[in-house]
């Protein structure tokens, strides 16, 4: 409704700040069982499996798509650091951004405490990593990457019982 060249805002829109709670909330979840409860069957099947960073690259896809598909199509792009920028200047883009690092960082969290099982590190060692990994991504991929090498891989009779 427009009243004096206003628009008033469409409560049954969805807007970015919707959208980024629901997806932060998503990657807590997931992070939280993780740390918390790494053995539970819950989080297994939610995080362990994949499933919660495969729900957020769908997320990831439609709002990437709906960039490229909608009206900010020609801003922005990835050959230049003023053309990411760009991107990013879209709350919808900026959005996206934000969902490919809880994605990303999700998966490298999962693949470490994998990793760490099947190596038999101990979970204390690992949740400085898996922090890291939460807040830092690569800085967590680090510290992991180095403390791993401490721990030789589990042999192949006990891998299949250790992963999952």
């Amino acid at each position: 409704m427009r009243k004096f060249g206003l628009s008033t805002p469409d409560r049954h829109a969805t807007r970015p700040d919707s959208l980024f709670s629901v997806a932060n909330t998503v990657a807590l979840l997931g992070w939280g069982l993780l740390l918390v409860a790494p053995r539970w069957r819950a989080t297994r099947r939610l995080v362990l499996s994949g499933a919660l960073p495969l729900l957020l690259a769908v997320a990831y896809a439609l709002l990437i798509s709906s960039h490229y598909l909608g009206p900010h199509s020609s801003e922005g792009g990835f050959n230049s650091l003023a053309e990411v920028a760009a991107l990013f200047q879209d709350p919808w883009g900026l959005l996206a951004g934000w969902v490919h690092y809880l994605c990303f960082d999700m998966s490298i969290g999962i693949w470490e405490s994998l990793d760490a099982r099947r190596r038999g590190v101990p979970h204390l060692l690992l949740v400085p990593c898996l922090l890291l990994t939460f807040l830092f991504g690569p800085v967590g991929l680090l510290l992991y990457s180095l403390l791993r090498h401490f721990y030789s891989p589990a042999d192949s009779a006990s891998l299949s019982t250790a992963t999952l």
